[in-house]
């Protein structure tokens, strides 16, 4: 048997095996993304691109890992330079997001664990892990214990955006001298977010006020304070949009922040997106910034997300702005950002905004026309996560156009991704290169079940 031989023996038996228990590659449908609308993307076998999007209205209070982390702390990183984030901030949020959920759902033990955890690892959240330190040990009854965590927050962390709730919080147990807040007392918070949806449809200027206190009281848990920003987000009331625009200002926690943010998107309106504007405009935090451009997004303002994306200085900032462009669907903006951009990566955040908005057709231009190899390369890349049916004869079409090797390679790599065996076939048994077709015949080992790719390499084996 010869070395070929024994190569296309070795293939046909991987592709036997793949077969066998593989699921289809290929990407599913691409649809429009968040709200409701569709998954954004490829299907099984292909990883999915990471959007920031919006948060369920209804969901209790946790923090997306991608586009929460704070930095109102003393030991938070201002830069603000889209730098890679270390694996301990991303442990970091892991460990808060179990911590939040916890409380959310009355598990107050393991709400502690998960905290004194995170004040361990000493990242850029010790400060928000020692505010629900105290915050969970006040309901687990053990106010010396709680009033102790305060104290350590005051300390160490001056400056943090915590302080006003770390003494609210203690002087409401000083109060309370010496009387235990109960774990079951969730109950309690269920019926009274009920009395006051049924106020605020009855009698909302009265409701206006309550909420305003309840979000202020840190008596209240992370889940009763987002559940009435909630209920705010219902009125279409001036008061009602002011007291929203005051938590989103900054007024509160950094936690109920982000929320307030996210609940303005949500109601909309000239006025809403004007306060989001001027949130925007004052901060310094990449993180609000970042939540702001995607209540622009759920609100439909394509105007000023398309401002921030050919005016802002930062460029990952600009990057997101262009990611929700994409969600939007907004083809000839990206067309024209692409042409005028000059940063590189922020291209290639336009290149993948193109796919999520399903532009194929200026992806199959940009693979054909584009000077800049990397970027070429990125687009046909692209057209691959799109769906044979559509994009596959134009991806065979550049393979057979474009005499660069890298480009070759990576329409070869985009035909897998579509679990496209036929123009695989195709353009194999057309293939003079041995290095080529030995690449094809190489994906063709791992691909899904596909008639025409095993007929092919029996072939080769004849």
């Amino acid at each position: 048997m010869t070395k070929t031989q024994t190569f296309l023996l070795a293939v046909i038996l991987a592709a036997t095996t793949a077969a066998a228990g593989a699921q289809p590659v290929g990407p599913g449908p691409a649809g429009p993304g968040p709200m409701g609308l569709g998954p954004v993307g490829p299907g099984p076998g292909v990883h999915s691109m990471h959007l920031v999007a919006p948060l369920p209205i209804d969901a209790p209070l946790r923090r997306p890992v991608l586009d929460t982390r704070e930095h109102g702390g003393a030991s938070a990183s201002a830069s603000g330079g889209g730098a890679p984030l270390a694996l301990n901030d991303d442990r970091a949020d892991e460990l808060y997001d179990e911590g939040v959920e916890a409380l959310d759902e009355g598990k107050y033990d393991r709400a502690l664990d998960r905290f004194n955890k995170l004040i361990d690892l000493k990242s850029n959240r010790t400060d928000a892990a020692i505010y629900w330190k105290a915050y969970t040990l006040a309901k687990l009854g053990r106010r010396g214990d709680a009033l102790g965590a305060i104290a350590d927050l005051l300390q160490r962390f001056k400056d943090s955006r915590w302080i006003k709730d770390a003494r609210a919080l203690e002087v409401e147990m000083r109060q309370a001298s010496g009387q235990t807040v109960s774990p079951e007392s969730q109950n309690d918070e269920e019926l009274k977010l009920m009395a006051l949806r049924g106020l605020m449809n009855s009698d909302p200027e009265r409701a206006l006020p309550i909420i305003e206190q309840m979000l202020t009281s840190s008596a209240n848990s992370p889940k009763v304070k987002d559940r009435a920003l909630f209920v705010l987000s219902q009125s279409g009331s001036s008061r009602a949009r002011e007291i929203m625009g005051n938590i989103a200002k900054g007024a509160s926690n950094p936690d109920l922040q982000l929320r307030a943010i996210h609940y303005l998107g949500i109601m909309g309106g000239s006025e809403s997106r004007q306060l989001l504007a001027d949130v925007y405009r004052t901060s310094s935090d990449p993180n609000v910034k970042k939540r702001i451009m995607n209540s622009f997004m759920i609100s439909g303002d394509r105007t000023r997300l398309l401002g921030l994306a050919k005016s802002e200085s930062n460029a990952e900032l600009r990057g997101a702005a262009v990611q929700q462009l994409g969600v939007m669907g907004a083809h000839a903006e990206l067309a024209d950002l692409y042409a005028t951009e000059t940063s590189v990566d922020v291209k290639k955040r336009i290149i993948q905004a193109m796919f999520v908005g399903g532009n194929a057709d200026k992806l199959i231009e940009l693979s054909k026309t584009e000077k800049d190899p990397e970027l070429r390369r990125t687009a046909v890349r692209n057209l691959g996560l799109m769906g044979g049916s559509r994009t596959g004869e134009a991806i065979k079409a550049i393979y057979q156009s474009d005499a660069t090797p890298e480009i070759k390679k990576e329409a070869i790599n985009a035909l897998f991704l579509q679990n496209n065996g036929r123009v695989l076939v195709e353009l194999a048994r057309a293939e003079k290169d041995p290095q080529m077709k030995k690449e094809m015949v190489s994906k063709m080992s791992i691909m899904g079940k596909s008639k025409e790719v095993t007929d092919y390499l029996l072939e080769l084996l004849k």
